[in-house]
This record gives C-alpha cells, structure tokens and sequence, in this order.
C-alpha cells in the first residue's frame, strides 16, 4: 500500500517533512535474503540518530539488529538519551512550522481588526454592548472584503485586490470589476435589443446581475469608480480603511425606512438594522410605551387581543398581534341572503345564498323575480317601459305582458367578424356566423386562399428563421415572423466545470456559476467559501486546532500536535501491547503503522530495463519475544526448571511415569509426559497407557469365544460377538448374538430364525407363498389368494379370476358376437389384401413383359417429343382411405368399451 499521495507537495523533497532512511542516503536494511528492503522513515525508540538539522530521523529496529548483545544498562540509558532528543526535535519542527506558515496570517488578522473596530465604532457606542447579533451580516462583508484572495469577480473568475475599480450590486451586495460589469451590461442590453427591436423600438433596454439577477435599466450602468456609500469618486485605498471605501460616516437611508440613516463608516453589503432608540407601544396599544430599538420597534405583550371580530358577536382571543385579526373560528346559527333558511355555519363568512329562486311578484303583478337568493329589493319588472324590436330600429310602448313584435326590416347587426353585417330579417337571438366568402392570407403571408369569413386560414410551411439563440429553427406552421423563444435547455457545461447551464438555449456566453463552495481544513473547524471552479486551485485555509486525526497504530491518542495535510508524525510512545503467551507487555518504542521504504528486488533482462521504483508502505512490526526468566515444572511434575518466557514450553524430565494402570495390575511405563484426569499423584491419566494384555478370565456355559477386552478388573461382559445361520426359507444369512442363542428356548430359537420376509417357495399353481418366512412346508394351492387372467378363444376378452377357480377349470370366457364380428372383419381385410397384392403383381409383370419387348424391337429414330406417363392406379391408392376410416373406427369403438368397462 503506497502513501505518496498521503505527504504534501511541499513536505517532499524539500527537508521539512519527518523522513529518513536506514545506512545512509537511498539505502535500506536488508532484512531477509530475497526478500524486499525497507528504509525505516520517521521512528524512534531504537538504535537512531539526528539528521538534517533536526528534520529527520533514520532508525534501524531494536529487534533486527546486533545492539541486543550489548549491556542492557547501558542500552537502556542510550535509548532513552535518544529518545529526548528526538521528541525535543519534533517539537522544534513543529513550532518553525507553525511560525512559517501563520506569521502573514496573525499580521493580516491584526490589521482587519483594528479596521473592522473602527468601522463599527459608530454603531457601537449607539447600540452598546447587549445586542450584536445584528449586526454579524455586515461584520462577515467587511471581514470578507479585508482578507485577501477571499472576493472574486464572477465574470473573470479573478482575485480582486483592494487597489482595483470595483461595483457591488444593489439586490447582493456581490463586488464585481468595473470594466467587467460594463462589459456585461452592454452585451446583455445588445442582445435583449437585438430581440426587441422590431416589435418594441421605443422600450427602454435593461442588463441583470450576473448572481441574483437584480434587473438594471440601461442608463444605470456604472460609469465610474465610487465608495459604497457613492459621495466619492475613485477612492484611494488606505490600509487603516476597509478597502474601496471613502471612510466617512455611510448616511445611507436604513431599510425598511424609519427616518434614520446608517450609522457606520462607508462599508460593503447591507447597512445593519437600526440602532436608534424610540419609545412604541404593543400591537394592541393596551400596555404602556417602552424603549426598544428602532429596527424592532414592533413587539407583542402577549396578552389576548380582545378586538370585536367582524362577526360582531365574538372577540379575538389571539396573543396581542401585528395587522388585521384572524377570521373568527366559531360557528353560529345564520340566515340566507333571502332570509328562507337558516343553518350553522362559521361566523367568518356570515352571507350566504341558498339554492332556491326569489319569486318574488313585481309591482306589475304579472312576473316574478328569477333571480337566486339575494338580499334588498328585486326591482321593477324587466318588461315594463319603452322596448324596442331586436334590431333596435323600432320602439314600442307595450304592457309586460305582450311580447315585442318584429319590425320586418333587414337586421344588419355587425357580426362577429367585424367586416360584414346581418342579412336577415329582424329576428330574436343571436345572429348567424358569418358565411361570406372571402379571400384571406395566411398568417405567414405567403398564400392566399377563399374561405368562409369565420374561419382563418393557416398554410403547413414551416418557419425556417433562427430564433433568438441562433442555434434552433422556428419549425412552427404559418409563423407571422415574432417567432417565440427558444425553449430548449441549454445544458453548456458552465465556466466551473462542475455544473451545467440551467437557463434555456441563449446567445453568447453562459453566465457564471452562481455557486460557492467550502474550503475546509483536515479537520474542518477553519473554512472559507470560494466560488464554485475555484476549489481546485485554491489552497486549503490554514488552521490553528489541535490535529483530529485518529492513530492508525494500536495507541488510543497521538502526541498533541496542530491540525495539518498528510501523514501525521510518527508516534514515540512505549508500545505496550501484551506479548503472546505470557502476560508482560512490550517495553520497545511504538513499532506498529511504521512508514518505511521497499524496494523489490528482481532480475533485470538489461542496462535498458529501469531500476525497481522504492514504495512507501506501512509496516507492523510484532514485538520481540519476551526475555524474563520463569520457573517451569515438568509434565509429569517430578522437577522444577528456570528458563526464559518466550521459551516456556512442556518439558520432560525423562523419568518413568510408575502411575498405576485402571486394570490395577500394571503401572505406566511411558516416559514423563502430561497427566490430566488423575484423581491423585499415584493413580493414571487420561495419557497414561492402557494395559495390552488379554482377558484370563473364562466363558459362561455354552459360549466358545474369547473374551476381546484387554485386561481388566471384575467379570467380563456379555459375549457380543455373532455367528451365521440360514433363515427357515433358506434365503437369506442371519447373524445371531451368541449370548442370545444360549440362552434362549425353542420358541425365540423359531424367531431368531425368521428373515421377517416373504416366503419364496413356490406353490403348484405357480405364485409364490404369501406368508412371512416361516418353518415347516406351506400350504395347498386351495390357500392361494393371487388372481389369474383368462381370454377367450379370440384372444379378445379378458377377466380376472381367482386361482383356485382356474386351476378347479370353473373360470372360462366365451366370445360373444362382437368377437364374431372382428373375426369376419380380419377375414374379409386379409383377402382384400391378398387380391390387391395379386393385381399388383400382375401389373408389374405386365410392365416388365412391355419393357421387354420394347427393348427386344430396337430403338425407332422418332421425333422428340413429351411423352405422357401413364399413372399406375394401385389398390391402395383406391381404397386406402376407406380402410383408414374403418381402422379408426374400430379402435374408438375398442377404446369407448375398455372405458365403459373400467367405469
């Protein structure tokens, strides 16, 4: 595993990083024959030494090299004298670390400070020292605009330094260069007039932010570096200032307006919430006025509001409250507009109309009022007064209750396409479309064609004009020339890299990515945010807190030591891992996770190959084997010994074992060797051998077997072993206990002869005997259980009868008519066969006969032409098909009755 990428540009090769090697420069020590070689980088608690001015350290391992043989003392007094010199050397690394990287920082730091104080000390004595969470906002813009490298112009994705013409936005307070956004504004103005100008040549033209998209008009495009505060132009920039700002007090108008102006000096971003003191009241204007700041003058006593709601019949039980009061909640009964029904409904909506009609009498007394529910007065009758005919020519003074009558001229009301008028007679409703033929251009311009006045007429050419992305085609069917923009996404991979233009198809250059990314350090405690693409070129933030790199050696903590990129130091505390098979622990320095350096070692064909590249790699080196003396007893615990810890291992003293055998007749003659089990130190062991010699002791009665244990104290058991003997059927070997057989009786000699399987003798009828095995001859064929299957003459029927039937010749089966019928069948079929197959012959011995003489006569020279073959009709070809049928049906039928018979 190679940690190259793990240590830092600048830690390589430049003798600030923690490396060294083992034998001098470039070369390691070799551990193993044939094995790689490894450089030992960054380690101490061994045989080491200083190097480089105390940046690096070279070790070789305490348990691979010759120190071991020396005195421990002073081994011991060396190792910790080079152990100090070594932590004392990190320490130091660390520290010129920390002043070099961090020494332009503090400085910078410092500065800001005293500027960020003095711009805010305006605001300050006003607002005092209980309330600065409002004004953190502006503290991080003024922070930003100090620091350096931290503000970038999105449109060149540059640095903007504190000397450059710069312009913030109104809506984001985002800094851009000057010449950068007049560039901006131009080529958006020129492209939206680009657009505009056919349809709209009087409009004013308008540019956009490049991040919020704040809309400018074309006249308010900058012209001039100015402060933030824009009372001067071209400021000078002034370390002990915030940078591009005049350093008077910013008097700008606070939002939302109070009557109060800002009270810091000319600074970027939004001006800080009001810090003015005024006396106001709650909401509800029932507590006394109190002093609050301005930018929160408005507050709540909590208290119920108490106001009469719109229902007028409840009040407003919500805490003291800004604006008006919330819809009253309750519910109440409520009339309709007409007054006819009466539901609950909620007293937030008390008007309401119900389904029915007013039908309410006019004064005439003739007509009601059709309208639905509704409150106040219906009015007068519709018909009543002067009326005049549906055209408007004529007028009547007519009662309510006669119709208006038609005047019978022409109507000539304007129709609905606006050029031609009604030719009808006067006439009630609406008037007809109109149906006039006309000729029309399509809404491209270029055809015409007649059609009916109502109708309009579009042609199927398609636009081939760009649209206002100059990348697609219009396509669209009878464009009138306004063309719609483009809807398409653009997709363009933007400026960062990372992401893709979400704004639909455009012309010209995407605009910048609108995104911010954090930087962070290792630990991610310090961060700064940079926009989005400049994050990989833009170097982490450096950082001051403690590193929170967990160790990768077996430690639970490393030594204390600032937050950093790439591999920590190496780790100098004492290991302290228990050692294997004993329970001291190791007294060595740290030896797990240690960088080293391997190089592999191969054959090279020739002088061209390249030399095998060295490899940085973590190594867990095991602990040496443990040294202390300790006292061991032998297996057989007849001596003590002292001995080293890592060789403790079972030993034997050589001695004879002389524990007495479980047969109690011998003892163990083995050599001194583990004992585990033994009740006492005289008894044996579960390792002590066992007594070889045979069983003395003799046989029960009837028993001709040797007793197969080994020698053993009391009776023997019971004989185990068997013999052979044929079952009373005399098929089958049954291996019978010998203990069994001796001391059983003639009726469990019967069973012990019994193979619990069928008997195999076969009877006179043929069937074999149905019992289980058994002794003695079996029974007559009159016993026999098993069926017989009898036919008829024919072959044809068949049935199943008992044995004993059979063999006393009481089963027979006749054929019955069926059967007559088949065998006519078969008769008749086979000489049909046989004349068919006598015709056949025939014509072929007729054919050969013609064939012969035609050859015997000789061959005639003829003129050539087809000749007709003559089709041979056979037998089969005639009748095949009847005989096929009639196979078929005899088979149903067959079938039909087998199934009948089963049923």
């Amino acid at each position: 595993m190679s940690y190259h990428g793990d240590i830092p540009a600048w830690k390589q090769g430049r003798g600030r990083g923690i490396r060294g090697s083992v034998g001098g420069r470039g070369r390691g020590n070799r551990l193993n024959d044939g094995k790689p070689q490894y450089e030992v980088i960054g380690r101490g608690g061994g045989d080491s030494k200083r190097a480089n001015g105390g940046n690096q350290w070279q070790q070789t391992p305490r348990w691979g090299s010759s120190s071991n043989q020396h005195d421990v003392g002073s081994s011991q007094q060396r190792f910790e004298k080079v152990k100090e010199s070594m932590k004392e050397a990190a320490e130091k690394f660390a520290s010129q670390e920390d002043d070099d990287d961090y020494s332009d920082s503090d400085e910078e730091t410092t500065i800001g400070n005293e500027v960020l104080n003095k711009t805010l000390q305006t605001y300050s004595q006003q607002i005092g020292s209980d309330d600065v969470s409002s004004v953190d906002r502006a503290k991080q813009f003024l922070s930003d605009c100090y620091t350096s490298s931290t503000t970038v112009c999105l449109i060149c994705i540059a640095v903007i330094k504190n000397d450059n013409p710069v312009w913030s936005c109104s809506g984001c307070y985002c800094m851009f260069h000057l010449n950068c956004i007049q560039n901006w504004s131009k080529h958006g103005a020129m492209r939206k007039s680009l657009l505009s100008e056919e349809n709209f040549p009087a409009i004013e033209q308008s540019w956009h932010c490049p991040k919020c998209r704040f809309e400018y008009k074309l006249s308010q495009c900058p012209t001039q570096y100015r402060c933030f505060c824009k009372r001067q132009a071209d400021p000078t920039f002034d370390p002990w200032l915030v940078p591009h700002s005049c350093g008077q007090k910013c008097d700008q108008v606070l939002q939302p307006e109070c009557g109060h102006a800002c009270l810091l000096l000319c600074h970027p971003g939004p001006c800080p919430p009001c810090p003015i003191t005024v006396r106001t009241s709650c909401h509800c204007g029932r507590q006394p006025a109190v002093v609050r700041r301005c930018s929160a003058k408005e507050w709540s006593c909590g208290q119920s509001c108490n106001k009469p709601l719109l229902c007028g019949q409840h009040y407003c039980q919500q805490p003291c409250h800004k604006g008006e009061c919330a819809p009253c909640g309750k519910q109440s009964i409520q009339s309709c507009l007409c007054g006819k029904e009466q539901i609950q409904r909620p007293c937030s909506s008390p008007q309401w109309q119900c389904a029915q009609i007013c039908n309410k009498p006019f004064a005439c007394g003739f007509h009601v009022c059709d309208k639905h529910c509704h409150s106040g007065e219906c009015g007068t009758c519709p018909r009543s007064g002067n009326r005049t005919c549906p055209c408007g020519k004529t007028s009547y003074e007519m009662p309510c209750t006669e119709d208006v009558p038609t005047c019978g001229d022409t109507c000539e009301k304007l129709l609905t396409c606006g050029l031609h008028y009604c030719t009808q007679r006067c006439h009630t409703g609406p008037c007809e479309t109109c149906r006039q033929m006309v000729t029309k251009k399509c809404r491209c311009g270029a055809r015409k064609k007649s059609v009916q006045c109502y109708k309009d007429y579009l042609c199927d050419t398609k636009c081939p004009k760009i649209r206002d992305c100059e990348n697609h085609q219009c396509k669209r069917k009878c464009c009138d020339g306004n063309c719609p923009s483009c809807e398409q996404p653009c997709n363009r991979l933007l400026s960062c890299k990372n992401h893709k233009c979400p704004s639909k198809c455009h012309v010209g250059l995407c605009y910048p990515c609108p995104l911010m990314v954090d930087i962070n350090c290792r630990c991610g405690s310090t961060t700064y945010a940079v926009p989005c693409g400049r994050e990989k070129y833009t170097k982490p933030p450096r950082c001051k807190q403690p590193c929170k790199v967990p160790p990768d050696c077996h430690h639970a903590q490393r030594l204390p030591h600032p937050c950093h990129f790439g591999r920590c130091p190496p780790c100098f505390q004492v290991c302290g891992n228990a050692l294997p098979n004993c329970q001291h622990l190791c007294e060595d320095s740290c030896h797990s996770a240690v960088l080293v350096k391997e190089v592999e070692q191969q054959v090279r064909s020739g002088p061209w190959e390249p030399k095998a590249q060295a490899k940085l790699s973590v190594k867990n080196f095991p602990c040496r084997p443990c040294r202390h003396l300790v006292q061991v007893v032998c297996m057989g615990k007849h001596q003590e010994f002292t001995i080293p810890c890592c060789e403790v291992r079972p030993l034997s003293c050589g001695r004879v074992c002389g524990r007495q055998l479980s047969c109690t007749n011998h003892v163990c003659q083995l050599e001194c060797h583990v004992v585990t089990g033994a009740p006492d130190a005289q008894q044996h062991g579960v390792e002590c051998e066992s007594c070889e010699l045979g069983c003395q002791i003799d046989r029960p009665a009837g028993c001709t077997h040797k007793c197969l244990d080994p020698c053993h104290p009391g009776p023997c058991k019971q004989c185990t072993q068997m013999f052979k003997k044929r079952c009373h059927c005399r098929v089958m070997l049954l291996y019978i206990d010998c203990w069994k057989w001796t001391q059983g009786d003639e009726e469990s000699h019967q069973t012990l002869l019994c193979c619990q399987g069928q008997c195999h003798q076969v009877l006179a009828c043929g069937h074999t005997c149905s019992k289980v095995c058994h002794s003695g001859d079996c029974s007559s064929t009159d016993m026999c259980t098993k069926k017989t299957m009898v036919r008829c003459p024919c072959q044809r029927k068949k049935k199943d009868f008992p044995c004993k039937m059979v063999q006393s010749g009481e089963a027979e089966l006749e054929c019955d008519d069926i059967c007559q019928e088949e065998l006519e069948k078969k008769k008749k079929a086979a000489k049909e066969a046989e004349e068919a197959r006598k015709e056949e012959e025939l014509k072929k011995q007729q054919a050969e006969l013609a064939e012969y003489e035609r050859h015997m006569k000789g061959r005639k020279k003829q003129r050539k032409r087809k000749r007709e073959k003559e089709e041979v009709v056979t037998w089969w070809m005639k009748y095949g098909r009847y005989v096929t049928f009639a196979i078929l049906i005899a088979i149903l039928s067959v079938f039909t009755a087998y199934l009948i018979r089963v049923d």
